[in-house]
């Protein structure tokens, strides 16, 4: 199977890149711009194997999406190329607009135009994996509700309303032209190789450089989180066997409020590298101002890609947060360098 993969230097993306190039019958082909949450250092042990290439560039680049597709002779899309980081979406929405709804939309229009043309052989195989996320769905009560694949789309900040767009655009070039389409909506995702601006990281690194720990409000929103390596097996599992036109949630089933997940690092933190001082990661925990339109909790109902592909969490979350405070603390060599991209100027 030959496979394209948008953003492959991203977080998620690079934990694709790095699954599927493990699969011998996979050939993988990485597009991504090099915006400033890629890191290539990300993909260091994927360069010299035979079965994964990368091109940057642009999926707004229609000429050189179709060249990449037909040079490739590409199978299948794993489309993960997007802006992602909510506070950016609200400084700056219009990138999240060119990205994620022009982008896709650009994207879906050059594979198309590949696919209208394949042998009938190679249409009927070919897939298009659109990866997209639970913040689509807006915002859960404290108290209860799920969501589900049938959950109505309530976005909230600039970020969900653009991936929401995004949905839409793929689920109508499937139901309008035929292009064998699948969507995928995720919730909170986090693991090695996380970009500095987000939860997990922010913890991790701000408490081993004695700095303050920024929670919002006062930490009581709610996500269900995912571990990267987890979601990238999902992926791989509805590339291969997901049903067309379908869509599926991928959610870690591990709801914790934020205040929550971070007490529970530190405390991973306090053992696994103690404080010179005696005192705990956690007395660096302070709350700031709440951000604008956050959603109070997420919840994903995982049952449909667990009854139908035989997905789920291969650990639970507190070994997971453990692997990941571990993989940060073994590879300093990778954050300091991604910290440092992530203080540049947006262009």
């Amino acid at each position: 199977m030959n496979i394209l993969v948008t953003g492959g230097a991203g977080f998620i993306g690079s934990a694709v890149c790095r699954l599927l190039a493990s699969d011998h019958r996979c050939n993988v082909v990485n597009l991504d711009k090099l915006t400033y949450a890629a890191n290539l250092n990300s993909l260091r042990g994927l360069e010299d194997k035979p079965n994964y290439s990368f091109v940057r560039g642009d999926i707004c680049d229609n000429d050189l999406v179709r060249g990449i597709l037909e040079k490739y002779a590409i199978s299948a899309v794993l489309h993960l190329a997007a802006e992602s980081h909510v506070d950016r979406s609200i400084a700056n929405p219009e990138a999240f607009i060119q990205s994620n709804v022009v982008g896709t939309f650009r994207l879906l229009n050059a594979t198309l135009e590949y696919w209208r043309h394949l042998p009938e052989r190679r249409r009927d195989s070919f897939r298009f994996v659109h990866v997209s996320t639970d913040e689509v769905f807006g915002d859960l009560p404290f108290e209860s509700g799920i969501f589900t694949e049938d959950s109505p789309y309530r976005p909230s900040s600039p970020y969900s309303a653009s991936k929401a767009a995004s949905d839409h655009l793929a689920r109508a070039w499937y139901e309008t032209y035929g292009l064998p389409a699948i969507v995928t909506n995720c919730s909170n995702n986090f693991g090695p190789y996380q970009h500095p601006e987000k939860l997990v990281p922010v913890v991790i690194l701000n408490a081993l450089r004695n700095k303050p720990i920024p929670i919002y409000g006062e930490g009581r929103n709610v996500r269900d989180w995912l571990y990267v390596e987890d979601h990238a097996w999902a992926l791989k599992l509805v590339l291969e066997w997901g049903t067309v036109g379908e869509r599926y949630n991928i959610g870690g089933e591990a709801e914790r409020t934020n205040l929550e997940l971070s007490w529970t690092i530190c405390a991973i933190l306090d053992e696994e590298q103690p404080r010179p001082d005696g005192r705990s990661y956690g007395d660096q925990i302070a709350f700031v101002e709440d951000r604008l339109g956050h959603d109070r909790r997420y919840a994903i109902d995982a049952t449909k890609i667990r009854n139908e592909l035989g997905w789920r969490p291969l650990e639970p979350l507190e070994q997971n947060l453990r692997n990941t405070v571990r993989w940060y603390l073994d590879n300093e060599w990778w954050w300091t360098s991604a910290h440092r991209r992530a203080l540049e100027p947006v262009g």
